[in-house]
């Protein structure tokens, strides 16, 4: 049987613009089975789950769960948890981390404050390899599953570190989805080699475009204009590129987007439909996806 990620594929239905949209990250880390709503639905307690839900609504912040790769022990209440929180606004960006013994402390962070990317003093600066978070979660999709945890699995076992399982990243049909931290980017499609390229460019404080479905930090015009600016130039330094403004609405806009240079540019995206229809996800109704497709780049010479 087809899946939905193989329809994609063989339609070569493009990446840009693709990437779930949030300025912060909050991840806590839960073994065990994820559902289909992973917050309310795992062995995180249901009342955190929705509290932490309503508590980013508005914010800025999307909140998940991530979990090791590999066998997932049926732990209800793991002694201590992983916690992690990244802000990935270019130029601002960071990556904190800290261990709980009680998710519900996490009720207590100024989630308004973290969106604008004030950590207020949250856990310590995490200093080591980026994090690179594939999403398995069956229960949304089973492509995430199928594709998703042998890749996690394939890369903890080649020896490289940061690597968890995430519960959603948007783009079942993009599988494996990849989500790198801090700086953001997100990627569809991956392969263990290319992982280890995108991880050794994050390290590095550099962007792999290949593959990138955009920043998180923008909106889903905002990310393709971005990576259009990068193709055009050759620029792959992480923190070099803003989008500064958005004009127009659906299906037009007018992104502009500046370098920490001083140069700008103005991006044409005009919002299209794929075709032929393909389902977004496994099991679901045949239907045209919108797609951001870029027409122009024009350096902002005045």
């Amino acid at each position: 049987m087809s899946t939905c990620a193989t329809a994609s594929r063989d339609l070569d239905e493009p990446l840009v613009g693709t990437a779930a949209t949030a300025r912060t990250w909050l991840l806590l880390e839960q073994p065990g089975p994820w559902g289909a709503k992973a917050l309310r639905s795992s062995h995180l307690d249901p009342e955190v789950g929705r509290a932490l839900e309503k508590a980013a609504e508005g914010t800025g912040v999307r909140v998940a769960l991530i979990r090791r790769p590999g066998r997932h022990a049926d732990a209800h209440a793991p002694a201590r948890r992983q916690v992690y929180v990244a802000h990935t606004v270019p130029g601002r960006t960071w990556l904190r981390g800290a261990v709980t013994g009680d998710p519900r402390r996490l009720l207590d962070l100024d989630f308004a404050a973290l969106g604008a990317g004030d950590h207020g003093g949250f856990g310590t600066a995490h200093t080591g390899a980026p994090l690179a978070l594939v999403c398995t979660n069956g229960k949304r999709d089973r492509c995430c599953a199928l594709l998703g945890r042998p890749l996690a699995a394939e890369l903890a076992d080649s020896g490289e570190v940061g690597v968890w399982e995430i519960t959603h990243l948007g783009g079942h049909r993009f599988s494996p989805t990849m989500l790198v931290l801090p700086h953001g980017y997100a990627y569809g499609r991956v392969r263990a080699a290319g992982v280890k390229e995108i991880i050794d460019a994050a390290r590095a404080g550099r962007v792999v475009t290949e593959g990138c479905r955009g920043n998180s930090a923008w909106e889903r015009p905002g990310q393709a204009a971005e990576l259009a600016v990068r193709t055009a130039t050759g620029e792959d330094a992480a923190g070099a590129l803003s989008v500064i403004r958005t004009d127009d609405a659906a299906p037009h806009w007018e992104v502009t987007v500046a370098h920490t240079d001083g140069r700008r540019w103005r991006v044409t995206v005009v919002q299209g439909a794929s075709v032929p229809p393909r389902p977004e996800s496994c099991g679901a109704a045949l239907a045209s996806p919108a797609r951001m497709d870029v027409t122009a780049v024009r350096a902002i010479t005045d």
